[in-house]
């Protein structure tokens, strides 16, 4: 049997924290003002897939892990911080690129890049990370039935695809595009600011 009461808090708890933006957000912002919008939903199956992955890692347990094994929390806050960093200052650098360039991407194919990206910039996300393993972890009963387990599991990847599947969808117009082609510099510089100040700042909490 379901216990919805569960199901609710997880859901109410995953919400709140998705909405502030974050490495995830900045990573589907930039990515749908650049690249085709089938490419912005693989990043974002990409994010929603490593969200499923550390909420059964907080359902079993990962702040436990972490709690016995407190050098293994810094070494994985690190390795994110530095991938943040160096996601920011390949935008800082991708800011030289003209408009023309942002307006034909490659012709590559990059439906497979895409989804790794958005797996990689989740999977190294340090408020990804310290979310699962102490908020939501914590807002996650201790015993559930089989069914709870995977209704939690299954509202955490409706809630992350409905979201930033929303993200990306308005920000992928061809109206917002155009926009930024116009505001091209700025706003890649705007957006490698954001990752190098996040990865910063987690390195050194």
């Amino acid at each position: 049997m379901v216990d919805w009461s569960a199901v609710v808090t997880v859901f109410s708890v995953y919400m709140a924290s998705a909405v502030i933006p974050g490495p995830n957000f900045v990573a589907i912002t930039h990515k749908a003002v650049t690249g085709k919008r089938s490419d912005t939903f693989a990043l974002v199956a990409g994010i929603v897939t490593v969200n499923l992955f550390w909420a059964t890692c907080a359902m079993l347990g990962i702040g436990a892990v972490f709690a016995i094994f407190p050098w293994l929390a810094v070494g994985v806050r690190i390795a994110g911080a530095a991938y943040l960093v160096w996601f920011g200052l390949r935008l800082l650098m991708s800011a030289r690129a003209t408009p023309a360039e942002a307006k034909h991407p490659p012709k590559a194919p990059r439906f497979r890049a895409a989804f790794l990206q958005g797996v990689a910039t989740n999977i190294a996300n340090p408020k990804s990370i310290a979310f699962y393993a102490a908020v939501f972890s914590s807002a996650v009963p201790a015993h559930v039935s089989t069914q709870t387990f995977f209704a939690m599991l299954a509202t955490v990847g409706a809630a992350a695809t409905c979201w930033y599947g929303a993200v990306a969808l308005v920000l992928s117009h061809a109206a917002i595009a155009a926009a930024y082609r116009r505001a091209k510099a700025w706003i890649d510089l705007t957006c490698g600011g954001l990752m190098i100040a996040l990865g910063i700042r987690q390195a050194f909490r």
